[in-house]
């Protein structure tokens, strides 16, 4: 029923820039947190960026500074700013939902490469 769409993925050279989207639909409770988490081949699935529905945002220390998350609550659409991209950004990103009810649900990801 729960349906994650996510999009804004590419290639892109160092330093540039790419806005990346997500919007959840068919909830039926209030979404709790949505997130980015990261997955580079050979590695495991780290979390990135994180956005409470109170607005309260955490990084991986990796991006701070240069990645911004933010929603947009009436259209439940989770964005994330990178900038100042690197090499070691390159990964699959996937989107991630937390309902009030305590269920989880993942997008199937988009493909950031970084080079050049």
């Amino acid at each position: 029923q729960v349906q994650l769409v996510e999009s804004g993925g590419g290639l892109v050279q160092p330093g540039g820039s790419l806005r990346l989207s997500c919007a959840a639909s068919g909830g039926i409770f209030s979404i709790k947190v949505m997130s980015w988490y990261r997955q580079a081949p050979g590695k495991q699935r780290d979390l990135v960026a994180g956005i409470m529905s109170t607005g309260r945002t955490v990084y991986v220390d990796s991006v701070k500074g240069r990645f911004t998350i933010s929603r947009d609550n009436a259209e439940n659409t989770v964005y994330l700013q990178m900038n100042s991209l690197k090499p070691e950004d390159t990964a699959v990103y996937y989107c991630s939902v937390d309902y009030e009810d305590g269920s989880h649900y993942w997008g199937k990801g988009t493909l950031v490469t970084v080079s050049s």
